[in-house]
């Protein structure tokens, strides 16, 4: 298989059919855990741990309108979720826009654009702290007058 063929079968643009060479002899399908769920590689969630301390934070990229779903699931969890639209195209990226605010507006939560086309969803019960440094001027460490 040529470097360019190799690449592309990295990238995921062509089948790589090449599938022997990833297994190895030695492996047994009973070392496989029954229980061991999958996630969207898309989709980043906290530990348990986290979870019962209510300490997560989604992050989600999605490639299509489709993955809206996604985000309003964890939304509607109560799980802060960080949108990133880069990976999309402008008018998908407005319909997901408008499925957030419909999603803030009718779960009370608030939405903040973090960098272009970045965004943050956030439930009614978290507040953003910022850290813009005029806040903190009057009172600050560095305040030498």
């Amino acid at each position: 298989m040529g470097s360019v063929r190799k690449a592309s079968a990295w990238l995921g643009l062509v089948d790589d059919n090449d599938d022997e060479r990833y297994y190895d002899d030695e492996y047994s399908e009973e070392n496989e855990s029954q229980d061991a769920w999958v996630t969207d590689p898309r989709v980043k969630v906290a530990t348990d741990t986290a979870e019962e301390r209510g300490r997560r934070i989604g992050t989600v990229t999605p490639d299509s309108f489709r993955d809206a779903r996604v985000i309003g699931e964890l939304f509607r969890d109560g799980v802060p979720v960080i949108m990133n639209l880069t990976a999309m195209e402008p008018a998908d990226a407005k319909r997901v826009v408008d499925f957030a605010a419909g999603l803030i507006f009718g779960l009370r939560g608030s939405i903040e654009r973090v960098s272009t086309r970045v965004f943050l969803l956030t439930p009614s019960n978290t507040e953003i702290v910022s850290g813009d440094p005029a806040a903190h001027r009057s009172d600050g460490f560095f305040n030498q007058s």
